[in-house]
């Protein structure tokens, strides 16, 4: 047995047709190509010499051939870990140094410049088309190849989520984690093989792996498969799908766009949203604009998905609609005890979506796990009486811009490490195309002047670019409360609207 081959990718073999669409409609990846290029990087995988548990690091840009390369560490019995195609080598160096990778996988035009990770892991190339030295391995390799058995708690992936302390947490997940999150979604949003999913998430996180794809395979439903997302390209393969999966930022782009209706999009099944919180100004102009109206759910790299509107009954805007079935929920103070509806708390969540804790760091899965299997989110929310959950906050200053988790504390430290920079204070404020984005306030030494031009090269090299503030901020002192703790409560509300056109 081999849970995730057994539902995902087995049965492939005995479906006709595209699996991967353009956006034409003609066929990119054929369902029996699929498990063929499946098979053949699992044995390449074990040719060089892989086991079951092993961990395998990808950067690789979105492409059919990474979406097999999971496929083959499935089969495989090993622990795949995508990293965002963002990261600088700086950032690399801890993911693949602390997962304790034996193959590291990167696209061939960069495979000089991240030499310097073969001290830690074996490193191969792969890019689209099949190029690359990996690619080469596997196609000497044969296509047949039997998985390997694996049980329901063995893990299956690796995803790394920042840390407030600047060290990004491993966390663990399993293949009854991803297998239970994909049943759910399958029956509760009505997924079957007569769909067909417009894809132009990034795979290398939660929603385009986990959810979009996951998704897609267990309902035998084939995607229209775009590389990034372009309003131009959605445009043309809208007519071709039934259903889209995408973040805040891909509805008000099309909204920005007069070409965007019900011409286009009136007939699709299902738009979802989700990696960010949605305004109630874009739900309203979409639903004025299409005739449709945005589910929006609500999940965590910890957990995939929490919570979701309803396919059939009242989609909410400004909640994330009550938990999906299986998830337990609930509200607490901070010593964990259920908070009553209406009342503001901590969310905590229950279920076989939940992973299994965090790599090599125990003391902070006990403090976020607990031993009865509640898991502590950090994020402030709220249950109406409905059963609906808002979230009104984060804790632990996490911003989410356009899909991506940025932890205040990461970008500060590369602030504070700057000439002239004495302190920092990094806040999220509302941005009308990402949700929210980061904006840096900066307090210069004494005597100093801070070169913001230099501060922005600097970031440029050690972060991110999804993490760079998009504000910069010189200011006297920062505000503080009597304890001399930075009040970025304040800071917030200082800077609610500097992104305000």
């Amino acid at each position: 047995m081999n849970p995730l081959y057994d539902a995902l990718i087995a049965p492939c073999a005995a479906r006709e047709g595209g699996f991967l669409l353009r956006p034409d409609g003609s066929v990119l990846l054929g369902y029996g190509e699929f498990v063929e290029q499946v098979g053949r990087y699992a044995n390449a995988l074990v040719g060089l010499g892989l086991e079951p548990g092993d961990r395998v690091a990808m950067q690789l840009e979105k492409s059919p051939e990474m979406l097999a390369l999971v496929g083959g560490c499935i089969a495989a019995g090993l622990i795949f870990l995508p990293l965002n195609t963002g990261y600088p080598v700086a950032e690399l160096d801890y993911f693949v140094e602390n997962s304790g990778a034996r193959l590291f996988l990167c696209d061939p035009g960069k495979r000089d410049a991240l030499a310097a990770l073969e001290r830690f892991a074996r490193v191969e190339s792969l890019g689209p088309q099949g190029t690359g030295s990996f690619a080469a391995l596997a196609a000497a390799c044969d296509t047949a190849f039997a998985p390997v058995a694996r049980g329901e708690d063995d893990l299956a992936a690796f995803l790394y989520t920042s840390g407030t302390t600047g060290r990004s947490k491993g966390a663990m997940i399993s293949h009854r984690n991803l297998l239970s999150n994909a049943r759910v979604l399958v029956e509760f949003w009505r997924f079957t093989g007569a769909d067909v999913l417009l894809h132009a998430l990034p795979i290398f996180h939660t929603h385009g792996l986990f959810v979009a794809t996951n998704v897609a395979l267990l309902a035998g439903a084939p995607m229209i498969w775009l590389e990034k997302f372009e309003v131009e390209a959605v445009l043309d393969a809208l007519p071709r799908a039934t259903t889209m999966m995408g973040v805040p930022t891909f509805y008000t782009r099309l909204l920005e766009d007069a070409r965007f209706g019900r011409d286009v999009a009136g007939h699709m099944r299902l738009f979802i949203s989700g990696s960010a919180p949605m305004l109630e100004e874009t739900h309203r102009q979409f639903e004025a604009r299409t005739g449709e109206r945005i589910l929006e759910r609500y999940g965590m790299t910890e957990t995939n998905m929490l919570c979701s509107n309803p396919y059939e009954g009242e989609r909410v805007a400004g909640t994330v609609g009550p938990p999906l079935p299986g998830v337990e929920l609930k509200v607490c103070d901070a010593e964990g005890v259920a908070l009553p509806d209406g009342e503001v708390g901590v969310i905590e969540v229950r279920g076989e979506n939940v992973f299994h804790g965090y790599w090599q760091m125990p003391e902070k899965t006990a403090a976020e796990l607990r031993s009865d299997g509640w898991f502590i989110t950090g994020d402030l929310g709220v249950i109406d009486a409905q059963g609906y959950v808002s979230i009104v906050g984060r804790g632990k200053d996490l911003i989410i811009s356009g899909g991506y988790n940025i932890y205040p504390k990461e970008v500060e430290a590369v602030l504070d490490a700057q000439a002239g920079v004495l302190e920092s204070a990094v806040v999220g404020a509302p941005h009308p195309d990402f949700g929210e984005s980061p904006v840096a306030v900066i307090v210069a030494a004494p005597g100093a002047e801070v070169e913001i031009a230099a501060v922005r090269a600097a970031l440029g090299e050690a972060l991110a670019r999804f993490k760079h503030p998009r504000h910069f901020d010189v200011v006297e002192a920062l505000p503080r409360n009597t304890m001399g703790k930075v009040q970025k409560a304040a800071l917030r509300a200082r800077y609610g609207e500097v992104f305000k056109v």
